[in-house]
Parts: structure tokens; C-alpha cells; sequence
């Protein structure tokens, strides 16, 4: 039985001035299952994924999502849909409580638009529990958090809003070992739960350990499209250097 797609997006082009960032990018992101999107610097990954959220907008190409074509314009027109993501810097703000981070420009209110303080603790204590992250209590200010804190905080604000989709640009970069393994935790519970996730990531052993799909870029084109279990690290690292040909080019070759 073949796994619905959630996202898929059709020959993507996107230059800025001389530069070719996409030159005809193909994807695809299967439903309720974790794919890494991995390639090279300047492979076009940002790129694309900035077209995926509506950050930017493709030159030329078509989205679509579950099926339907869709324009994104804007961040917002993502969210509407579902899809949050979590960037490096995590926008979080330090000096404020993990609640206030997780409402943050979506402030529960009463009827006559006072803030429901009292709900959205008690929804931000339900939300840490559900995806088991490690705080103190919702009440505290994100400064006092470690690393791997900071990012569950952000990965599980990006959870309570995007229902299709979490996109993940380098998770654990920064992070040590135990940390990093709590982050990956956290994405296996995500796939429990159904969520669909998009990983951007050099570490080829982390691919391996909690992906199902792996993307491959090289040069603002997509040249492979595998399981995980049909690949190892080498091959990733053959894939993205063009030392091995990509599955997608040989389809193109032949055609």
C-alpha cells in the first residue's frame, strides 16, 4: 500500500539575479512520516524550503498539498495549512515563560479580549506532557532552559500549530549527545502521532537513525529519492558529492 503524499512540489525553479538557487526541483513528502532533505552547501535547500513555507516564491513550478495545487505567498498562508517550522535560531523569546513562547501571537482571550492566562498554562503543561519534553514547569523563562530545552520548546510550539507539518532546519546542530538524543525522541513521537516531518540535515548518522525517507540535492536540482533502509551514510555521502549517480538523474538520462 502506498503512503499518501502530503506535500509534493513539481520542477521549482528560483534565481536571484544570475544566481540558479533551483533549477527544476522535484520533491516529495509522504504523510505521517519523517524525510530528511540532505545535500551540500548551496545545494538549494534553504531555497526550497523558503518556497515550501511561503517565504519566497518559486519562479516557476507548481505545490501542491494533499493532492491540490496551492500558492503560498506568505508564512501565514503555510500555517493556515498546517505547516510550522522550526529554524535554527528557534525565535524564541528568552525572557519570556514557555507558555507565553508557545502562544506567542496566538493569545487565547475571553470574549471581551482579555487574555485567558489561566488556559493557556494549563493547555502549555498539557502539550509539554503529551510529547514528554523535559522543563521545570511552563511557568519558567526560557533563559533558564539548556539547549535541548530551547529547541523541544520550539519543536513542541511548532507542533501545537502545525497539524500537517513540521519542517526542521538542522535540529541538533548545536546540541551535545543527550540532548540530541532527546530531540530525536521527540521526532519518533511526532511520527506516533501521525505528524508528517521535514528534516534538513548534515548529520548522515542522524538520517539513518530516525528518518524514513532521505531527499538528496545537488546544484538547485533533486537527483535522489530513497527509503532510508535502501541507503547508508556512504551512499548519502556518494549521493551529495556526485560520486554515485543519483536514481532521479539516471530516470532523467533514460528519458
Amino acid at each position: 500500500m502506498t503512503t499518501p503524499l502530503l506535500l509534493e512540489a513539481r520542477d521549482l525553479t528560483k534565481s536571484f539575479d544570475s544566481v540558479r538557487a533551483l533549477g527544476g526541483v522535484s520533491l516529495t513528502i509522504p504523510q505521517g512520516e519523517v524525510t530528511a532533505l540532505v545535500g551540500d552547501n548551496g545545494a538549494g535547500k534553504s531555497t526550497l524550503v523558503r518556497c515550501l513555507t511561503g517565504v519566497q516564491s518559486p519562479d516557476t513550478g507548481q505545490i501542491l498539498f494533499r493532492g491540490e495545487p496551492v500558492k503560498l505567498r506568505s508564512p501565514e498562508d503555510a500555517r493556515k495549512m498546517g505547516i510550522e517550522t522550526v529554524y535554527q535560531d528557534l525565535a524564541l523569546i528568552d525572557d519570556l515563560a514557555v507558555w507565553q513562547n508557545l502562544f506567542l501571537n496566538r493569545e487565547l482571550v475571553y470574549p471581551l479580549g482579555i487574555v485567558n492566562r489561566r488556559k493557556m498554562i494549563a493547555r502549555s503543561a498539557e502539550i509539554m506532557r503529551e510529547l514528554d519534553v523535559d522543563v521545570p514547569t511552563v511557568r519558567t523563562t526560557v533563559r533558564r532552559m539548556s539547549g535541548g530545552q530551547r529547541q523541544s520548546i520550539a519543536i513542541a510550539r511548532a507542533v501545537a500549530w502545525g497539524e500537517a507539518m513540521v519542517i526542521m532546519d538542522e535540529p541538533t546542530a548545536a546540541l551535545g549527545v543527550r540532548e540530541t538524543a532527546a530531540v530525536e525522541k521527540l521526532v519518533r513521537k511526532l511520527r506516533e502521532r501521525g505528524v508528517t516531518v521535514l528534516i534538513i540535515s548534515h548529520d548522515m548518522a542522524q538520517v539513518m537513525r530516525i528518518c524514513d525517507n532521505v531527499r538528496v540535492l545537488r546544484r538547485g536540482r533533486s537527483v535522489a529519492a530513497h527509503p532510508v533502509s535502501e541507503v547508508d551514510g556512504d551512499k548519502l555521502v556518494g549521493l551529495i558529492t556526485g560520486a554515485i549517480p543519483g536514481n532521479l538523474e539516471t530516470a532523467e538520462a533514460a528519458s
